[in-house]
This record gives structure tokens, sequence and C-alpha cells, in this order.
């Protein structure tokens, strides 16, 4: 925010916009117009006019434990804080935080019907337990250990999983997004290849295989609702399976296909 404000942009806060179109973005406040329009709403795209299929929003949600001491970080390891993750269908990932707690997160929380985002979602009790169960799972030293903090957010997901930006110079329209919760690199990228894309800078970023990708809308509701929700309990189904047998699930492998 400070670096568009010091190259003289304007943030406004507070107002919501309905729909974009080229060379002008409908808002509740009233209409903006401009010379390019760009698209990076990331999970709440689906809430524009006309984008509901676009980006189905996925939520991910997160844990914190208390500040861990000396002792026991010496236990967990971490001295890095490296990041972590395991090969499970519904992904997890934690890290160490500057402050000394461990951040853990994970999938699993019920796709709502009509890509409707519900704020409710990202306190969900069930979720968040599951993610706990896992992450003291995974580290058992941590079962006496409190949470402190539980929060979530939604995710843009593609219909074939993979981020794109993009700009037709014709229409004046630009779009960047479709991280599947992998954004934190993967925004600044396509915040860089977008400026080159729109200012007509010569770069390898623009060249890169997202430029120009276009992922095929996903399927209409309830078939939309169907699919993803029945996906997440086969997932994790064989995620149970698998830590059970120690034989990779074929059933999951073939809902991965038919997701991609």
């Amino acid at each position: 925010g400070d670096a568009v404000e010091r190259l003289g942009g304007k943030i406004v806060e507070g107002t919501a916009a309905t729909v974009i179109e080229p060379g002008r973005v409908t808002t509740d406040q009233g209409v903006v117009k401009a010379e390019v329009v760009v698209r990076a709403l990331e999970g709440y795209t689906g809430t524009l006019e006309g984008d509901r299929r676009t980006l189905a929003p996925l939520y991910s949600l997160m844990v914190a434990t208390e500040p861990i001491d000396d002792v026991l970080w010496e236990e967990i390891g971490l001295g890095h804080r490296q990041t972590f993750t395991d090969d499970r269908f519904m992904v997890i990932y934690g890290q160490r935080t500057a402050d000394g707690r461990i951040a853990f997160g994970g999938r699993g929380a019920p796709y709502n019907f009509g890509s409707r985002i519900v704020s409710s979602v990202e306190q969900r009790s069930r979720t968040h337990n599951r993610i706990v169960k896992s992450l003291v799972e995974l580290l058992p030293m941590l079962s006496d250990v409190a949470i402190t903090h539980r929060w979530g957010g939604v995710l843009g997901v593609p219909r074939d999983w993979f981020p794109s930006v993009g700009f037709d110079r014709d229409r004046g329209m630009a779009w960047g997004g479709g991280y599947v919760g992998e954004g934190v690199a993967a925004a600044n990228l396509a915040g860089r290849t977008l400026a080159e894309l729109i200012t007509e800078t010569e770069s390898p970023r623009t060249d890169l295989p997202w430029v120009g990708h276009r992922s095929r809308r996903w399927e209409p509701e309830p078939l939309r609702w169907l699919g993803i929700n029945g996906a997440l309990r086969i997932m994790g189904i064989a995620d149970h399976s698998e830590a059970l047998t120690g034989r990779r699930s074929r059933l999951a492998r073939m809902m991965q296909r038919v997701l991609s």
C-alpha cells in the first residue's frame, strides 16, 4: 500500500466492487473509470457479476500455539525456522514464527454452494480441531501446548489448479491469480509481470508459461458443490487409509485427475 501511495496511487478502503468491465469498475460507492482494469481478487473473484465460475473459493484454516520455551524447541528442531509439510492429500503446512510459536494450517473446510463466501467458515471448530490433531500427530511433544489463535481465509482455485496472469490490450483488461494458497511469492511475481505486460516492458517474466494461460470455467451448480465436497471427503478417507495400510490410495489419485 505504501508503495502505491508513494507513486501517486490512491487506496479506497471499504468500497465493494460489483462489476468490472473494459474501462470501468462499478462499486457500491460509484463508478471508477480507467484505461486499464486489473482483476486480482483471488478467492473473492466469484463475488463479481459474471465471474461466479472463474475461481472456486476454498478455505484454508490455521492455528498458532502459545510461545514455546527453548527446552521444547530443542526437542522439536526447526532451528532455522524451516517450513514443513508432508505428502498427504489434504494439505497441511507449518512453520516456526518469529516470536517462538508454531503456526500450522491445512485444508478441509467445506465448499459453500454457489461459491458463497461465509465468514463463519473461518472459525469452524471442527476443521480447526482436525488441524490441531494433525499437528500433535506430527509433533507429539506439543500435546500439552496451548493453542492461542485460530483463523482462516479463502483461496482462489482455478478449474485446472493452474495460476495465471495476462493482459488483453484490446480490451484493457488484465488479470492475475488462482494461486491455490501459494500466493505469497506468486502474487509478487504476478504483480511484476503484469506491470511489464501493461507497460510493454521486455522481460523474461513475460515469457513464463503462466502468462496468457486461461483455465476453463468450473461446472455450474450443483455439480460444482458435489464435485468439490465429494473430492474433499475422498481425500480425507484416502489419507486415513494410507496411514493405516501404508499403501497409496488409487481412489484419491483418480479423483485428483478428475479435479485437474
